[in-house]
């Protein structure tokens, strides 16, 4: 038996390692709270200086408000800050720190230097953190935070430090990540004192532009949603451009960034039609909730939070995400004219849905605070990103856009248009003569389209050619060639019409005649009490049978001939992660994929041009059809100066 040591209060230094253990990892985690520090001092231009990636030294300048000279010691000192008071501010906390110990926890494992001065000061104030004497210094208005030779004084810690290049470009992600939540503020980048990244004040697309790229941005969908007190803006990538890795998801929660299994979860439910195999989109979204409703006290980094209402949050982020995702066939082919026009954000597409087609319906709103039934909208959402939806109303179902008009006969596959054999598709750009054009007056349908485009009216993904190996069709826009995938195409048009057939209508249940019982934990038996009303709404009937057995009396019917007791596990444990389950959804949606890739035109069946220009009708009219049910995309498109430059024309 080991002797007993007596309990002792440990020695304010080794307190204060033991935090740095919790909060600086690595120097691009001083480099954060340094940062974030700079920011709430109201800082607009801001100036970082790194040698050896950071470990050697990192020095942070400001031009915020500064620090009192009478105040120096506390900015060293553990548990003092300027950013709350009470237990309400905490809970209502808006700034980016507020535990008071980053600087002391920095000072306990470097040498820390603080050169400060308030905007009313006739000079600037020095204090070195291992003597805590304060002296007059030069300086501008604001604060440098001299940090060097990081864990020196631990090398336990100093040895699981990588190569100054690795720390480097932790840094850089550090900084890039601060930048992009904080557009207003110019931000400079010195390593070594070479020059390694600026980013001046822009609009926030143009700022993504700037830390992301242009390839970032050319692929991006700006979106603009807010409901209540909780709104989410931002920028998404479209399936077509999402990526192999998880290295471009950024999401910030009012101004932080943080990583959240909820939002993720639901983002991933967003993009789940229409991304293939195992590919990852790529975002940068800023969700902006009360901050009572969020708890960002619970990681020591401040890299997670919790929802009071991760469900509510989970329903608006998916359907908002969702809602700017459902653009109909060939949208993206089209640039608006406004767009185009405007050189602030030249490049970037913005989505908007018009009210009439989010299907609104007061009595459905996917986020609404505890405190108020009936929330009063945000009449300023998150500027610079324009055009999104701001309706009084968010739908959780939104109803399918209104189909444009359009001067093509309805798409038929099994019958050939009246008097044209299939296989004399030429005589369908025949000019017509004037016998010819007396006898088809009479007619009351249309007549087959010609290969040029009404002067009144603007196809985005143009007009049929032909048909190349039964396969691909060929068509002609005005800006070039598309080239379309026709069995892709044709089955997520009739996938998304069962799917709004179906949610169209009540899920039918089916009763079980001998209830499925199956032991539980204690947990799973009370998430089956507490979210009784969703099961129900999904069309689960569970009941507890015991303190850990849960019995299934009636299921969804569609899913009623599957392995009962794992798809009720499978649900109870997406509730209990996020709150909200989208397995049946899910399951459903394989189930009629499946039927529409059967129920689709198949390869090798020979089209004529007026059904071929059918389909590309219903494409522009069909949310999602830009790519089949599996992810991939159903069209390419040539524009002409695309198709000049593989024939070296006009160089």
């Amino acid at each position: 038996m080991t002797e007993r040591r007596s309990i002792l209060a440990l020695p304010d230094l080794l307190i204060s390692q033991i935090a740095a253990g919790e909060v600086i990892e690595r120097p691009a985690s001083v480099l954060k709270e340094i940062l974030e520090n700079a920011i709430d001092a109201g800082g607009r231009a801001i100036e970082v200086r790194l040698e050896g990636g950071g470990i050697r030294r990192i020095a942070v300048t400001d031009d915020g408000g500064g620090i009192p000279p009478e105040e120096l010691p506390l900015a060293l000192a553990r548990h003092a800050t300027s950013k709350i008071r009470s237990l309400n501010e905490l809970e209502s906390v808006a700034s980016m720190g507020f535990r008071g110990e980053a600087l002391a926890s920095i000072a306990s494992v470097a040498q820390v230097t603080i050169i400060s001065r308030t905007r009313d000061g006739e000079h600037a104030w020095q204090i070195d953190a291992g003597s805590m004497l304060v002296s007059p210094a030069s300086g501008p208005p604001g604060t440098t935070v001299d940090v060097r030779q990081l864990f020196d004084a631990v090398p336990a810690r100093r040895k699981f430090l990588r190569s100054e290049a690795t720390e480097f470009g932790h840094c850089v992600d550090a900084m890039e990540r601060i930048a992009l939540a904080h557009p207003q503020i110019a931000f400079r980048l010195f390593h070594h004192d070479r020059a390694q990244r600026q980013w001046l004040p822009a609009e926030p697309p143009q700022r993504i532009r700037d830390v992301l790229g242009a390839e970032f941005a050319e692929h991006g969908l700006l979106l603009s949603h807010s409901v209540g007190t909780v709104s989410l803006a931002g920028m998404i990538t479209r399936p077509t451009a999402a990526r192999a890795r998880a290295d471009r998801q950024y999401l910030y929660v009012n101004g932080r960034y943080v990583r959240d299994r909820t939002v993720s979860h639901a983002l991933r439910a967003a993009y789940a039609d229409v991304l293939h195999g195992d590919r990852q989109p790529a975002y940068v979204l800023f969700l902006d909730i009360d901050p009572a409703a969020v708890d960002v006290n619970v990681h020591p980094a401040k890299h997670e939070v919790r929802f009071r209402d991760s469900g509510a949050v989970h329903r608006f982020v998916s359907h908002a995400v969702g809602q700017t995702l459902a653009q109909t066939g060939g949208a993206s082919a089209v640039t608006p004219a406004a767009q185009a026009d405007d050189a602030d954000d030249a490049g970037f597409e913005t989505v908007a849905r018009p009210a009439a087609a989010t299907g609104a319906n007061p009595q459905a709103e996917p986020y609404a605070p505890a405190t108020s039934p009936r929330p009063v909208m945000m009449d300023t959402p998150r500027p610079g990103y324009s055009g999104g939806n701001a309706s009084p109303s968010y739908g959780l179902r939104p109803s399918p856009a209104p189909q444009r008009p359009h001067t093509q006969v309805p798409f038929r596959l099994h019958a050939e248009p009246a008097g044209i054999p299939a296989a004399d598709w030429q005589s369908l750009y025949r000019p017509l003569d004037d016998d010819s054009a007396a006898k088809t007056a009479p007619l009351r349908e249309p007549a087959p389209a010609a290969a040029t485009l009404p002067a009144d009216e603007e196809h985005p993904l143009g007009m049929a050619l032909a048909q190349l190996h039964g396969i691909y069709i060929l068509a002609q826009t005005r800006r070039g060639i598309v080239l379309v995938d026709m069995h892709a195409a044709h089955e997520r048009v009739v996938y998304e019409q069962l799917k709004q057939a179906l949610d169209a209508r009540s899920l039918p249940r089916q009763d079980l005649l001998v209830p499925v019982v199956f032991h539980a934990q204690e947990k799973d038996v009370a998430l089956v009490e507490e979210y009784q009303e969703q099961l129900n709404e999904l069309g689960f009937e569970m009941r507890p049978s015991g303190p850990t057995s849960i019995a299934v009396r009636s299921v969804p019917a569609i899913l009623a001939r599957g392995d009962i007791e794992t798809l009720a596990r499978a649900v109870l444990r997406d509730l209990g992660a996020v709150g909200v389950s989208r397995l049946l959804t899910e399951q459903r949606n394989e189930l009629l994929s499946t039927m529409a890739c059967h129920g689709s035109v198949r390869a090798n069946r020979k089209l004529t041009i007026e059904e071929m220009n059918g389909l590309l009708r219903q494409m522009e009219a069909t949310e999602r059809a830009d790519q089949c049910n599996h992810g991939r995309p159903t069209w390419i498109q040539w524009s002409v100066s695309d198709l000049d430059k593989l024939f070296l024309r006009g160089q």
